[in-house]
């Protein structure tokens, strides 16, 4: 009898034995070729830009709030407890600061997180049926907030975890 660590004598000629072996180590080497300092990278940019774009189509200027944000607030998104003309601020503002600090690796985990509510949060009460899109930006997310930014982040360079 073998035990969970042994590869039973039946396998040890198996011709698939060598097969999965080779498959490890094939994997070990994209594990080590795509480190988590460059999954982090790209992980934050991307789901960076996903929000600063959409706080883009929120403002003119800088950080002006167009009428049709606070009619999108208004109409659409009808969010509960929260006013339209506070919505819409509070989802702007937040659009472009978390997806700043991400890119720049900054309290990465508190910028993921906030990103994770809002995600959340239109998930919930906006765009129900839009599971799919918000799966995948809770699945970035929430590396992100599990892992940090990597060394590739100025959290890594001020020693923040």
């Amino acid at each position: 009898m073998s035990t969970p660590l042994q590869v039973p004598v039946s396998l040890q000629g198996d011709p698939h034995h060598g097969l999965r072996a080779r498959w490890n180590a094939l994997a070990e080497r994209l594990t080590r070729l795509v480190a988590h300092d460059a999954l982090a990278l790209a992980t934050r940019v991307g789901v960076a830009a996903i929000f600063f774009y959409s706080g883009r189509t929120k403002v003119q200027g800088f950080l002006t709030l167009t009428d049709s944000a606070y009619e999108l607030f208004r109409t659409e998104y009808k969010l509960p407890l929260v006013p339209p003309e506070i919505a819409a601020h509070l989802a702007a503002y937040s659009e472009h600061l978390f997806p700043l600090l991400l890119v720049l690796g900054i309290f990465t985990r508190l910028s993921a997180l906030a990103l994770l509510g809002m995600t959340l949060v239109i998930q919930v009460f906006v765009y129900p049926d839009a599971w799919p899109t918000h799966l995948s930006w809770a699945a970035l997310l929430l590396y992100l907030v599990g892992r940090g930014g990597g060394r590739l982040s100025l959290d890594h360079a001020l020693g923040i975890h």
